[in-house]
């Protein structure tokens, strides 16, 4: 194998989009932009729930017992209410950093909404 089948390789199992996949489709040559859009809408929103998802492994990790004192998150619907709940629970009981990171958690899901 080659360095740069090597490369390639190890780009598509550990790159930047390693856990995206790509998908060729025929469409009218009108509709093109909306496609367009939307595999720009959905890559936008995987990007944006993977880092909520990192952020609220971050706060679990660092302020788990604060924010978790009386709240069940696995009762809740989806990732992004999780992420308000801890969030909102890291303004209200956290220190300076753990509100920073809850704004950072809020606007990042508000983000996904809008």
């Amino acid at each position: 194998m080659s360095a740069a089948s090597k490369r390639v390789r190890k780009y598509r199992s550990e790159g930047g989009a390693a856990d995206l996949v790509r998908v060729e489709v025929l469409v009218p040559p009108l509709a093109r932009a909306d496609i367009l859009a939307a595999a720009s809408r959905l890559r936008a929103d995987h990007r944006c729930n993977k880092e909520l998802a990192s952020l609220l492994d971050e706060a679990l990790h660092l302020y788990g017992t604060r924010i978790l004192d009386n709240v069940d998150l696995d009762r809740l619907p989806d990732l992004r209410a999780r992420v308000a709940v801890a969030a909102r629970a890291m303004i209200d009981r956290g220190d300076a950093r753990a509100f920073a990171l809850g704004r950072r958690m809020l606007d990042c899901a508000h983000a996904i909404v809008d």
